[in-house]
């Protein structure tokens, strides 16, 4: 039985209160979107029916309009509030179980969601399962870098605290490990290769409402079920003071069938 490291009715609520985040809220997500969509530039091949995987109100779909020969496109996202945000065609399920019969898809593709998922090498396996031969699997999804400086805020804050560490940011894959499970699935021609996004907070609170506002913030299924105390904030805020700078890793993953 997989391990249930994640929350998934946690992340769904997350992903629902997502859906009425300001404008620019997912401003990461849409620039990750265009240079994944990017990639799609270098490839002759087209790709009539295409399926995009965690796919919030349709960012990527719209990055990729016009690339690659897609004439059709469906969008699987696990809230149901952004997936009705996005019009086109669309359908509420989990990136970890595909509802789809097999060789249905020229392309597939999912934009920083498959860090969520409870079995990635399962996740994998599904998304090859689910292309037709000749087809290409196209991802983007957090590496193993990322908010590390929150983490090691976090883990200070706690430590001088309450003398322990609870879990409060998710673990992410690293790049070695995201090419090895590639080849695991049997994708032809695996490719991962990473790219770091830093951004400057004016303090990690505010990186923290930003996380919300994307949707991101803690679903493990360890996580502590009460408010965080005011002395934890208070003594982060001691550990980072001024700006806050926030690393985003980000693995990009391709392989065909």
């Amino acid at each position: 039985m997989i391990p249930q490291l994640f929350d998934r009715n946690a992340l769904r609520r997350h992903r629902d209160r997502a859906a009425s985040a300001p404008p620019g809220a997912d401003f990461l997500f849409r620039e990750v979107a265009d240079r994944l969509a990017d990639r799609l530039d270098d490839v002759t091949v087209h790709f009539p029916l295409a399926l995009d995987i965690g796919a919030r109100d349709g960012m990527l779909a719209r990055a990729l309009a016009g690339r690659g020969g897609i004439k059709s496109l469906i969008r699987l996202e696990l809230s149901e509030r952004l997936c009705g945000a996005g019009g086109g065609v669309a359908a509420v399920g989990e990136e970890d179980h595909l509802p789809f019969a097999p060789q249905r898809f020229n392309l597939v593709a999912s934009n920083l969601a498959l860090h969520w998922t409870q079995d990635l090498p399962g996740a994998l396996a599904q998304i090859k399962r689910v292309l037709k031969p000749g087809g290409l699997f196209l991802a983007s999804l957090f590496g193993g870098e990322t908010l590390t400086e929150l983490r090691q805020g976090l883990l200070a804050a706690d430590a001088a605290t309450s003398g322990g560490a609870a879990p409060r940011v998710s673990p992410f894959t690293d790049l070695r490990d995201a090419a090895g499970l590639l080849q695991r699935a049997g994708f032809d021609m695996p490719v991962a290769d990473l790219d770091t996004i830093r951004v400057s907070y004016e303090s990690p609170f505010r990186l923290m409402a930003d996380l919300r506002a994307m949707g991101e913030t803690n679903a493990l299924a360890a996580r502590p079920r009460h408010f965080a105390r005011r002395a934890l904030f208070a003594e982060l805020a001691t550990q980072q003071p001024g700006r806050q700078t926030a690393t985003f890793q980000v693995i990009y993953l391709s392989g065909w069938v």
